[in-house]
């Protein structure tokens, strides 16, 4: 029987934050399915089963605020670990009335995002 690694989906319009943090899964031992935006990522979770979701809060067109809503809605629910290059108050109070994992402001230390996801898949 093989063993699957876990899929994490990084959702995020940077490309550098795409690229570094695929790598770093990798390197982690996670499969990864990275989108640039939110609708990239609607456009193909009916093909993925993610595990676990890591999501830019501030993206051009839908938010990873307004992504999670619309997965929740459609009965999604792997769990949400959101990033952002702007911490705030309000994101900290959404990401904690969100159910998230963890939020972790751009840039941020990959060992504290990983311990997030561990605990995300439980």
């Amino acid at each position: 029987m093989a063993i699957t690694k876990p899929l994490i989906a990084v959702v995020d319009d940077d490309p550098s934050v795409i690229k570094s943090l695929t790598r770093a899964l990798r390197q982690a031992g996670y499969e990864v399915a990275p989108f640039c935006s939110a609708q990239d990522f609607l456009g193909a979770v009916s093909n993925l089963l993610p595990r676990c979701l890591v999501l830019d809060v501030h993206m051009p067109e839908m938010t990873g605020f307004e992504l999670q809503d619309r997965l929740a809605a459609q009965g999604f629910c792997a769990p949400v670990i959101f990033v952002t290059a702007y911490d705030t108050p309000q994101t900290r109070a959404r990401a904690h009335q969100a159910g998230g994992f963890g939020l972790f402001t751009k840039p941020f230390d990959p060992q504290a995002l990983f311990r997030a996801i561990a605990k995300a898949l439980g």
